[in-house]
């Protein structure tokens, strides 16, 4: 067993992929930002391996995560989600990305972006984060919660100091390195 993520992913393809290009970079978009949580939120009680198979397909599923969009879905889209092979079929997640994408639309109402609020609140711990995200959103545990700061750069922890991939995004200067908790 690898003892991090960083030596896991070094020899598989899938997982390699996503630690070089896209674990732990910050992101600024806030439809990026609502597709991560959504897929963080679907890989409860799963393997990451089985929501990086399927990214594609929630991509299409979920209209490109256009948070909008999403927000708009009625009982004619949860039937559809629910129907998709292509994604995880999961009464409670596919509530929980619809809701929290209605949630999404208020923030961004009161902090111009999901991104903005990020910000606002950062830097915590994650136990603070973990408060935040329950009073905020839903199905959103200390795990979704944590994988979701640390994969977009508010937490530490995606890479070991060692991996090249944490130089690459330490020159990006995410969040987590701007304000470190002391």
């Amino acid at each position: 067993m690898a003892a991090s993520y960083c030596e896991a992913a070094a020899d598989h393809p899938l997982h390699k992929l996503y630690h070089d290009q896209e674990y732990g970079f910050p992101l600024e978009s806030d439809n990026a930002l609502f597709e991560r949580l959504v897929l963080e939120i679907n890989q409860a009680g799963l393997s990451w391996t089985t929501i990086l198979n399927k990214k594609d397909n929630f991509h299409r599923a979920y209209d490109g995560f256009d948070i909008d969009r999403v927000a708009a879905y009625g009982e004619t889209d949860s039937a559809r989600l629910l129907a998709d092979a292509g994604i995880i079929r999961n009464r409670r997640k596919i509530a929980a990305a619809i809701e929290n994408a209605r949630r999404l639309v208020q923030i961004r109402q009161e902090h111009g972006s999901f991104a903005a609020w990020l910000d606002a609140h950062h830097p915590r711990s994650k136990e603070q984060w973990v408060k935040l995200f329950k009073q905020t959103f839903v199905f959103t545990g200390g795990e979704i919660v944590g994988e979701f700061l640390m994969s977009t750069g508010y937490l530490p922890g995606a890479h070991e100091p060692w991996c090249p991939i944490y130089n690459q995004i330490a020159a990006l200067n995410p969040p987590w390195m701007q304000f470190p908790l002391k």
